[in-house]
């Protein structure tokens, strides 16, 4: 078990208080909550647009209970979550992530007050005083929704840090029911829209078009958020040495569940004999990937490159190169 050096890290914490890199990351996320909590506040909840994730959700459970504002729905699912993947992951998240996750509702609860007129009265129609009502153009709310939400989530993830919520689930679900986190993000969206496809049309008889609509702009948040990240939606090469060879294995084989390549290699400095494994993940998995290889090994040696384009089992098939 790896012991920790008490001056290392006293000394450590103090250059980070120092630097204006590790400012500026705290400042990046804070602007990521607040794009996001505007994407939401202008142009989803105004017009019950369910965009999949715990904030999509926070709309349903706003209609069905009118009396508590989406923020303090927002409170309720994410602490729980956070507390039961420090449970379950341990420091995994770190304070980033808690920080996102705990800021983000806050700002939930305070733009309202800031863009309508009469807090007690939500509707597009006193929107920014009448100046922003979409209603007749929901196309337009669902890009600019899209484009605002992905343009937060895509700050957050740039400055090493998640958004908790669906994120969550997806480590979770990867953990004890063995799909892919990608997947999980995925299941959790379609769940929220299934919902909202039960309580917004079936129960409160708004218009069937709505989970379109909400599709509409979790497909442009995707492709924002990757074009904020990285410019390209790239996937992730990792090489990674440490003595901690066999959890690693563990790790990717189990909880990642995917393969993986150990490659044989010598040190040029001191000549001996060491293990490298090579691995692809995609640009969703990097974050948790990351975290979770510095829980197994603070020390290990990590490289990550982009992969322009990766072909075979878990990504893209070769057969479906004949039809790009």
């Amino acid at each position: 078990m790896a012991t920790v050096d008490p001056k290392g890290l006293y000394l450590r914490v103090r250059d980070d208080l120092h630097s204006w890199k590790w400012w500026s990351s705290w400042l990046v996320i804070a602007l990521g909550c607040t794009v996001m909590s505007l994407g939401f506040v202008l142009f989803m909840y105004p017009y019950k647009i369910t965009p999949g994730g715990i904030w999509g959700m926070t709309t349903i459970l706003h209609e069905i209970i009118p009396a508590i504002p989406q923020g303090w729905f927002g409170y309720m699912m994410d602490i729980p979550l956070l507390l039961i993947g420090f449970a379950v992951f341990g420091p995994v998240f770190g304070t980033k992530t808690v920080f996102a996750s705990l800021v983000t509702p806050m700002l939930m609860l305070v733009l309202p007050h800031i863009v309508y007129p009469d807090v007690a009265v939500q509707s597009a129609e006193t929107l920014l005083w009448g100046r922003l009502d979409l209603t007749d153009d929901l196309i337009l709310a669902s890009v600019f929704g899209g484009l605002f939400i992905g343009a937060g989530v895509g700050l957050v993830v740039r400055a090493q840090a998640t958004t908790g919520g669906t994120d969550i689930i997806a480590m979770l679900t990867q953990k004890y029911a063995g799909i892919k986190f990608s997947n999980g993000i995925l299941i959790a969206d379609a769940f929220v829209v299934a919902c909202s496809l039960v309580v917004l049309v079936g129960l409160r008889g708004e218009s069937p078009t709505l989970p379109l609509y909400s599709l509409l702009t979790i497909y442009i948040a995707a492709q924002i958020i990757d074009l904020v990240v990285e410019g390209r939606n790239y996937d992730k090469i990792l090489f990674i040495v440490s003595e901690r060879h066999e959890e690693i294995r563990e790790f990717i084989l189990g909880e990642l569940d995917r393969s993986a390549t150990v490659i044989h290699s010598s040190g040029m400095y001191t000549g001996g004999e060491r293990n490298m494994i090579f691995l692809v993940v995609s640009l969703r998995e990097i974050v948790p990937v990351k975290q979770r290889l510095r829980e197994i090994d603070p020390q290990m040696f990590v490289v990550v490159a982009n992969a322009n384009e990766t072909l075979g089992e878990g990504f893209r098939s070769f057969a479906e190169m004949k039809n790009s």
